[in-house]
């Protein structure tokens, strides 16, 4: 497996590395999504693919009162991003398991806010993920993807080369994409080469399955 790979799921030695370069290295396109994001001070958010947790930290800092959770396929990500937080996890604001967006353990209408920063480009079933990621989400709740790459370029083609399972989404195909699993008012940013989108979930009209239990 190449250095890269770890950019999709880090584990080993070579996943420590890449998931500390992506908390700094993903700092600006962080910060500036972040601004299309209102929070309450009591607000309860979940961010999906947290890596290693530079995020997690932010929106706690963001609602501080509210709650923050986060979700990663990868053991390595989860390990800093739980060590980056320790002291909001002994407070009980904040938990970080390991698991997958297709399946979220949270029940129906939950959150206040759900993040997903440079991560849907990995997301195996995007379909299936947007919509759990609407089902935990409360009516009025709003959902945020952040990507550093917006693929309206050849240049983001080297990086689907180089790291295998990944695609870049342009912003209509995600604002179809979020049609399709039922959010609406969708608005779309754009600085540079990045991208930043934010959909609500304003009713209740499409019902999935929920999840059993909470973290």
């Amino acid at each position: 497996m190449s250095f890269f790979e770890n950019t999709r799921k880090p584990v080993g030695f070579g996943g420590k590395i890449m998931v500390a370069m992506m908390n700094l290295g993903h700092s600006p396109v962080a910060r500036w999504g972040l601004r299309f994001l209102e929070l309450a001070p009591d607000a309860r958010v979940l961010d999906c693919g947290c890596g290693g947790g530079a995020n997690i930290k932010r929106l706690l800092k963001k609602c501080p009162q509210g709650i923050v959770r986060g979700v990663d396929y990868s053991a390595v990500s989860v390990e800093k991003a739980r060590n980056l937080n320790r002291t909001a996890i002994q407070k009980g604001r904040c938990a970080v398991w390991q698991g997958s967006v297709e399946r979220i353990i949270f029940a129906k209408d939950w959150f206040d806010a759900v993040t997903a920063f440079e991560t849907v480009y990995f997301w195996s079933d995007l379909p299936q993920c947007l919509r759990e990621v609407r089902r935990v989400l409360k009516p009025g709740g709003t959902f945020l993807i952040c990507n550093e790459s917006n693929g309206d370029t050849d240049k983001d083609e080297k990086w689907t080369e180089i790291i295998g399972g990944m695609t870049i989404y342009k912003d209509i195909e995600l604002k179809a994409y979020l049609e399709q699993a039922g959010f609406q008012n969708i608005q779309i940013h754009k600085r540079k080469n990045w991208l930043c989108v934010t959909a609500q979930k304003l009713d209740a009209a499409v019902n999935h399955p929920a999840s059993e239990g909470q973290l």
